[in-house]
């Protein structure tokens, strides 16, 4: 299991955009399309979300600040790419934040237990 340690200043500014990037419905909804199926493009992406492509562009601008997404043309098309280490390194915040709350838990129960 991880570490208990809390998060560095820098860790948490480099995951701050990455979990906000991920609390938007529509920027999930895209994330999971983009797991589930694959590379898209901007065109796909928007039927398959049920959004205007502009609301689909900046959603995907978004994700690409953050890391999460990365984008080559092909022909007229933008394709869009999900960064799987990107969502590898969300993964471990969260898996170091469990064990941070683990650890609080068993700090409690032996405190109440003495």
């Amino acid at each position: 299991m991880s570490s208990a340690r809390p998060l560095s200043s820098a860790r948490l500014a480099d995951a701050a955009p990455l979990f906000a990037a991920l609390g938007d419905p529509t920027r999930l909804r895209i994330v999971n399309l983009l797991s589930a199926s694959g590379p898209a493009s901007t065109s796909n992406l928007c039927g398959a979300a049920s959004v205007t492509r502009q609301a689909v562009t900046k959603h995907l601008h978004v994700l690409a600040d953050a890391g999460l997404v990365s984008s080559a043309r092909r022909g007229r098309e933008r394709i869009w790419e999900l960064r799987a280490a990107r969502l590898d390194k969300a993964r471990e915040y969260l898996d170091r934040i469990d064990a941070q709350w683990d650890a609080a838990l068993e700090r409690l129960k032996a405190f109440v237990e003495d």
